[in-house]
């Protein structure tokens, strides 16, 4: 019961949508919930135009437990600009928690914040290196 409440109550965004709208293509169906909600996380800083420093810190705990930080990671290589135009739509649909976020997000800002959130990504991990 509690765990449904909590559930219910969890004050879930944008993070959470952009997982649902991760399964609206195939490339990363077999990657886990909490995988895509990483992802779905440092989409959601760069929405909020969050500092870069705070996307970074982020996006090295992400990386040093061994979940995303780039589309790579979850194997969307290949037809990136219209897979991400997908999942901004079904990140955005009536109903999404992307809408709990202060002035909601459209598609296109969601799909601008995905390619953002990839290129942080790439940059980190080639900084890290």
């Amino acid at each position: 019961l509690l765990s449904g409440v909590g559930f219910e109550s969890g004050g879930l965004a944008a993070a959470h949508a952009i997982h649902n709208g991760l399964t609206a293509i195939p490339d990363a169906h077999h990657y886990y919930h909490g995988e895509k909600v990483a992802f779905g996380t440092l989409t959601q800083l760069v929405l909020e135009n969050a500092p870069v420093e705070e996307i970074e810190t982020v996006a090295a705990l992400c990386h040093s437990v061994g979940l995303p930080i780039t589309l790579a990671q979850l194997d969307i290589k290949q037809d990136i600009p219209a897979k991400m135009r997908t999942v901004a739509e079904a990140s955005c649909a009536e109903g999404e928690t992307i809408h709990n976020m202060p002035g909601g997000a459209t598609p296109d800002e969601v799909y601008a914040a995905l390619l953002v959130a990839d290129q942080y990504g790439q940059r980190f991990l080639q900084e890290w290196e």
